[in-house]
């Protein structure tokens, strides 16, 4: 009997879900334009294989499930508050279905310290390269800090760049060492900021300037460091830096970033970051660091290039639910979780840390985003109860060095996890 082959083809019709993943991540100061969002729809269509005989009478039939997509970009106007400085063009997503999760580990029994959203900061006058850190808020004294959660499980890293694994962590905070006139700290005050700091694991660092990274090891927090190149063009100058204050001890450092959401700024194309990136750590590996290397970017842009997850040891990403209009404080977890979710698909599954993540105390409200100091706390409570490992909460505490505007909804300052620092809280200019 000779084989002859009919193809059926039913498709089993899905609605395309519109609901975007609540807009844009903004970086504030220099970040205006607003970047579209493409969400990727998978559905399924039903192939029927029927078999018949010379004469065309049906003899069997064989049924193929195929996976087909369907993508809808949300405008920017449609989107909550997000702006930003990088292009428009959507994001490669992968077609899988199944993406990594991370699973949300008990609620801690504490609440949870806070951090704020990424924005370059402006360079203290003495400085050279100045970090970008995001505005900070109001919160609980350094007593009621929570100790660590303990760490759940989370996506399975893809091969990640030749010099190192990405191996993550639990809880991380973030730290710049600026008084509120813009001047820098020194190592007292340095140390006296960070002495009532406990239960994190990794302290966030955004550049080299004002002796920040011996500050913070002299300091003796007992937490690893988080160091950032700021400026991807004097990468050697600012190698040469972080080695003279690591001193040989590299054990010391936890990851080194290059560049703070310079594609989200238009700061750096993509190809400027991944090629600082290389030469980042080739200099390093050359100096005895064989530790974690990336770039950090917003999670809309990092979803948007994954060239930047291929080139780095993992995914960094800044993501703030306070910027997106429709989410309320007690909503934030499930907002970064599903963007962690979102970017690792993008990068075929490759580990994505966050980098950022906060609430502030004070400000102007943003739809259903409102700061206060209960809603910080319950938007801190909700991050580290979803995703209780590889995550660095914004910030430490409040950054008044910065400037409050509109665009940040009168918030830029007040990210900060222990409120006001102890040192450098007032501005003497």
């Amino acid at each position: 009997m000779k084989a002859g082959l009919l193809t059926l083809a039913a498709v089993a019709l899905l609605q395309l879900a519109t609901a975007q993943p609540h807009g844009l991540q903004e970086k504030r100061h220099r970040h205006h334009r607003r970047q579209a969002v493409v969400e990727q729809v998978d559905y399924l269509i039903e192939e029927v294989i029927v078999y018949v005989d010379d004469n065309g009478n049906p003899v069997s039939t064989t049924t193929v499930l195929e996976n087909a997509s369907a993508s809808t970009v949300a405008s920017s106007s449609s989107l909550s508050s997000y702006s930003s400085s990088s292009t428009s063009s959507t994001a490669p997503v992968s077609t899988t279905t199944s993406t990594p999760s991370i699973a949300a580990p008990s609620k801690p029994t504490t609440l949870a310290t806070s951090t704020s959203t990424s924005a370059p900061p402006p360079p203290p006058p003495s400085s050279t390269a100045a970090p970008s850190p995001a505005p900070s808020s109001v919160a609980p004294s350094p007593s009621s800090a929570p100790a660590p959660v303990a760490s759940s499980s989370t996506p399975a890293p893809a091969p990640s760049a030749p010099a190192s694994s990405g191996p993550g962590f639990g809880k991380g905070l973030s730290y710049s060492p600026y008084n509120a006139d813009n001047s820098c700290k020194g190592p007292e005050a340095v140390a006296s900021d960070l002495a009532g700091v406990k239960g994190f694991d990794v302290v966030r660092l955004y550049g080299v300037d004002c002796n920040q990274i011996a500050n913070v090891v002299a300091a003796k927090t007992g937490m690893k460091l988080f160091i950032g190149i700021f400026d991807i063009n004097s990468i050697q100058s600012e190698v040469q830096t972080i080695t003279s204050a690591i001193n040989g001890d590299w054990s010391l450092v936890q990851t080194v970033s290059v560049g703070n959401e310079l594609v989200n700024s238009g700061g750096a194309s993509v190809g400027a970051v991944v090629a600082a990136i290389s030469t980042a750590r080739t200099l390093l590996k050359a100096a005895g660091y064989t530790g974690p290397v990336v770039t950090v970017d917003t999670m809309v842009a990092m979803q948007s290039n994954p060239e930047l997850c291929t080139a780095s040891d993992f995914c960094a990403i800044n993501c703030h639910a306070f910027f997106d209009s429709n989410t309320q404080a007690s909503g934030a977890g499930a907002f970064v979780q599903g963007w962690i979710e979102k970017v690792s698909q993008a990068a075929n599954g490759k580990l994505t840390i966050v980098t950022e993540s906060g609430w502030p105390s004070q400000g102007n409200s943003n739809g259903a985003a409102v700061p206060s100091p209960q809603n910080q706390q319950t938007a801190l409570s909700s991050i580290q109860s979803t995703i209780s490992s590889n995550v660095i909460l914004y910030s430490a505490f409040n950054t008044l060095w910065k400037t409050n505007s509109a665009t940040t909804f009168g918030a830029e300052q007040y990210w900060g996890i222990y409120g006001n620092p102890p040192s450098g809280a007032v501005n003497t200019s």
